[in-house]
């Protein structure tokens, strides 16, 4: 053996593990542990998968055509479903054929950067960001050039800020609309800007939809390609089912995207995982095309914990919490509240001020760190209402 080669990759070797299920993981040992730890780490709804998706599901196991091999892509039905939904949620019309299933969302956004991305290209990556863009990007040997937008903006960049960060090598725009991890919106005329002004440089789009139908106060998340249509030929939409039917576990994703896209793509994906597991694709074609009473009863459920977490939280001195019009995350700037003694520890990143807080109030939450700069911290409302209330008192108690 030459024992100058190195055991692992530089490539895989510097991936990070995910933060966000990291912490969970944290918490999860903790309460294995007899700790009384509430976590509000994991973006996971807490309700189960709707019954009639179950119901799928259970027919699919023990149909014979589920248990053999089917297109990587994707099933026909499945794929015509998708179709349907992205007219209906995304104003954009597509063929099944421009449609690819995945395992999971994340399995979509990685498939969208390798295909799109040389190495060298750079990606304007709107920031805070979902902990995994980074990782895709540095896989695919993309270059992420974060444009940061505070909670003065409510977290919502400007082009002229992706102006000032465009340069020559710029390829893809990530555009994010509602957020992971803030839970911001664009509005229709914010959206319809920034897709004009990467259609007028002619940058491609890889906007992930998996929030789109999680917003409140009677917000609709506008496709960048419903506000800008001629952007359709340069964007790939990634989206799935997990968030919006309580399906994290399921693993099913997709990425939809003009045909030598989706074509260079779902050859990648021949080879990478070939066909996503039958009964979860059964199981999607019911949660699209079955009864959505539901998805809108969770969607309810998380307004109220919306309203509720964001009125606690900033009765909080030194953190500030923006009200979030989708998802099911708030992002406080707690810059206010670094800096000072708590406990006999003084936290001056949210980092420390995370560990801080799992230590003496036993909750857990996510750092900014894992999202862009320190300063912040994200907590998921998609826990039980109970628990959600006693987390955030335990957080007023501490900083009293």
């Amino acid at each position: 053996m030459n024992h100058e080669l190195k055991r692992i990759s530089t490539r895989v070797g510097s991936i990070a593990e995910s933060a966000t299920l990291k912490v969970d993981g944290k918490a999860k040992a903790l309460q294995a542990a007899g700790r009384p730890v509430i976590s509000f780490a994991a973006g996971e709804p807490d309700f189960p998968t709707p019954q009639h998706i179950i119901e799928a599901a259970l027919a699919a196991v023990v149909d014979p055509k589920n248990h053999r091999y089917t297109p990587a892509a994707g099933l026909p039905e499945l794929r015509e479903a998708v179709a349907a939904k992205t007219l209906r949620d995304s104003g954009l019309a597509v063929s099944p054929s421009q449609v690819i299933i995945t395992n999971g969302g994340k399995q979509a956004v990685y498939q969208s950067f390798a295909t799109l991305l040389d190495p060298g290209d750079e990606v304007l990556v709107p920031t805070p960001y979902w902990t995994t863009y980074p990782e895709a990007i540095k896989l695919a040997g993309g270059v992420q050039v974060d444009v940061f937008a505070g909670s003065e903006q409510n977290y919502l960049v400007t082009v002229e800020q992706l102006e000032a960060a465009r340069t020559p090598r710029t390829k893809v725009l990530l555009f994010v609309s509602p957020s992971n991890p803030t839970g911001s919106v664009y509005s229709p005329e914010q959206t319809k800007e920034i897709g004009e002004w990467a259609d007028s440089h002619g940058l491609w789009v890889i906007s992930d939809e998996i929030y789109q139908n999680l917003t409140y106060d009677g917000v609709r998340a506008v496709s960048i390609v419903e506000a800008v249509p001629a952007l359709a030929d340069r964007t790939i939409l990634v989206n799935g089912v997990a968030k919006t039917y309580a399906m994290t576990g399921w693993r099913l994703g997709w990425m939809v995207g003009p045909a030598d896209a989706i074509k260079a793509a779902s050859n990648l994906q021949s080879h990478l995982t070939s066909n996503v597991s039958n009964i979860s694709q059964r199981a999607a074609i019911a949660a699209l095309n079955g009864p959505q009473d539901a998805a809108i009863a969770m969607r309810e459920a998380f307004d109220r914990r919306r309203k509720l977490i964001v009125s606690e939280l900033n009765k909080i001195p030194g953190m500030h919490t923006p009200t979030p019009q989708g998802a099911f995350y708030v992002y406080p700037d707690v810059t206010g509240l670094l800096g000072k003694t708590w406990g006999g520890i003084t936290p001056t990143t949210s980092l420390e001020l995370a560990d801080l807080i799992l230590d003496q109030a036993e909750v857990a939450v996510v750092p900014g760190e894992a999202f862009g700069p320190s300063g912040f911290l994200r907590l998921s409302y998609a826990l039980g209402d109970e628990a959600l209330l006693e987390g955030v008192q335990r957080l007023q108690r501490l900083f009293a």
